[in-house]
């Protein structure tokens, strides 16, 4: 894995550490990676979305 910087405005910051708080995830890393993965998901749904011969091959998704 590597590690990445970036600014996050404080009010996200303390969302995501509530969201930590609450045991909704183990830590703000995984908060931010599961974040990430779930705007990767939505990108890749609405280009099968566009391109639905890409949909039936679920196979051929990276």
């Amino acid at each position: 894995m590597e590690r990445v910087t970036l600014r996050i405005p404080k009010q996200q910051i303390e969302e995501v550490e509530q969201m930590v708080e609450t045991g909704e995830f183990p830590n703000r890393s995984e908060a931010i990676r599961s974040a990430v993965r779930e705007m990767l998901n939505e990108q890749v749904e609405e280009r099968d979305a566009k391109r639905p011969e890409r949909a039936k091959r679920s196979w051929a998704k990276v």
